[in-house]
C-alpha cells in the first residue's frame, strides 16, 4: 500500500500576500493560540538565529501549537543539508520553497492522520514567517562555508585547520580517544609548474585532493596546509592505522593518471604522520608530523615516515 502524499509548491513571489493574511483560515477549536498570533511569534523568533538547525528546530516546535506534527523533514541541495526532527508518520505534505526565482529549499510534513486542507492552510500561511530566516541563514552557511574553504581543491584551509585541530584535540583529551595526523606533500610538484604551467598544476592538485577524499571516512577531513601540502585530520584513529591510511594515499595518488594535453605526468607524494600524545599541544603534533614529512623526502620520496 502506497503511502498518501499531499504535494504543493509554494512560490513565494507570487503569495506575499499570505504573509498579510492571505487565505487564513478559521482558527481551530480549542487550539490555546490563533493563526495570527503565532505567525507575529513566529516573525519574531525565527529572526534570532542564522543556524538552519535552530530555525527548523524553533519552527517544528511551535507550529505544533497549531497543527499537530509528527516529524519535519527538510532538504537544500545546493548547501548539502538535510535535517529531520520528530518520527516519521504515513501521511505527508510537502513544499517547495522559493523567492525570486531563488530555490530555498523542499520541506516535508509528515503525521499519521492525513492533513485537512484548513490544516494545509495553516501550514501554507505559518511558511511565510520562515522564508526570510531561512534565506538569511542560507546566505550566512554559504559564506561561513566559502571563508572556511579553498576554493581550488574544495578542501578546508589554514582557518578551518586551526579551529578543527584545536576542537579534536580537546575532544580526543576528553573521552580519550587517539588521533592522528598525515601530512602529504606531493614530490617535485614545482616541476610540474615549470614543464607543464601552473593550470595543469592546479589540475594536478584537484586531482590529488579527490585522490585523497575518496580514500577516507566521512568524518576524517582534509585541509591545504600549504601550496602542495595537505593536512588529514584522522580522528579516533590511532598510530598503526594512521600508517595504513596513509599508504592507502600513497598509492591511490601514484596510481591515478594527471595529463599536461597528451602527455602522462608521474607523480607521486611522501606522508608524514604523528599521533597525538598525552598532554600534547596542537603546534607539537604539527610540528611531529611536519618532521616526519621531512625525513620521507629525505629517504627519498614516495613513501611514509612515522613520527618518533
Amino acid at each position: 500500500m502506497k503511502t498518501p502524499t499531499q504535494t504543493n509548491a509554494i512560490d513565494f513571489d507570487s503569495a506575499k500576500l499570505q504573509r498579510l493574511g492571505f487565505g487564513q483560515p478559521s482558527l481551530i477549536a480549542r487550539r490555546p493560540i490563533s493563526l495570527a498570533q503565532l505567525r507575529q511569534q513566529l516573525n519574531l523568533q525565527l529572526q534570532t538565529s542564522l543556524e538552519p538547525e535552530r530555525i527548523l528546530g524553533l519552527f517544528f516546535r511551535e507550529v505544533q501549537r497549531l497543527v499537530p506534527l509528527d516529524a519535519l523533514q527538510y532538504s537544500h541541495e545546493t548547501s548539502d543539508l538535510r535535517l529531520e526532527y520528530g518520527q516519521r508518520g504515513h501521511h505527508s505534505v510537502s513544499y517547495s520553497l522559493s523567492h525570486q526565482g531563488e530555490h530555498l529549499g523542499e520541506l516535508v510534513f509528515r503525521r499519521n492522520q492525513r492533513f485537512s486542507e484548513e490544516e494545509q492552510g495553516n501550514l501554507e500561511s505559518l511558511l511565510a514567517s520562515l522564508l526570510y530566516p531561512m534565506r538569511n541563514a542560507l546566505l550566512y552557511r554559504a559564506a561561513t562555508r566559502s571563508a572556511l574553504r579553498d576554493p581550488l581543491t574544495e578542501t578546508g584551509n589554514r582557518i578551518a585547520m586551526d579551529q578543527t585541530l584545536g576542537r579534536e584535540i580537546e575532544m580526543a583529551k576528553r573521552h580519550l580517544h587517539p588521533l592522528s595526523l598525515l601530512m602529504l606533500d606531493i614530490d617535485h610538484f614545482k616541476r610540474i609548474n615549470d614543464s607543464h604551467g601552473h593550470a595543469t598544476g592546479d589540475k594536478v592538485l584537484k586531482a590529488v585532493a579527490a585522490s585523497i577524499k575518496s580514500q577516507l571516512r566521512n568524518v576524517d577531513m582534509v585541509f591545504r596546509f600549504g601550496g602542495e601540502e595537505f593536512l588529514i585530520l584522522l580522528s579516533n584513529t590511532g598510530r598503526d592505522a594512521a600508517a595504513m591510511v596513509g599508504e592507502r594515499l600513497r598509492q591511490a595518488a601514484q596510481a591515478q593518471d594527471y595529463w599536461a594535453d597528451t602527455t602522462r605526468i608521474e607523480l607521486t607524494v611522501s606522508l608524514g604522520c604523528s599521533t597525538l600524545l598525552t598532554g600534547e599541544s596542537a603546534e607539537s603534533l604539527l610540528r611531529r608530523a611536519d618532521n616526519a614529512l621531512y625525513v620521507a623526502k629525505r629517504e627519498g620520496r614516495n613513501r611514509l615516515a612515522m613520527a618518533g
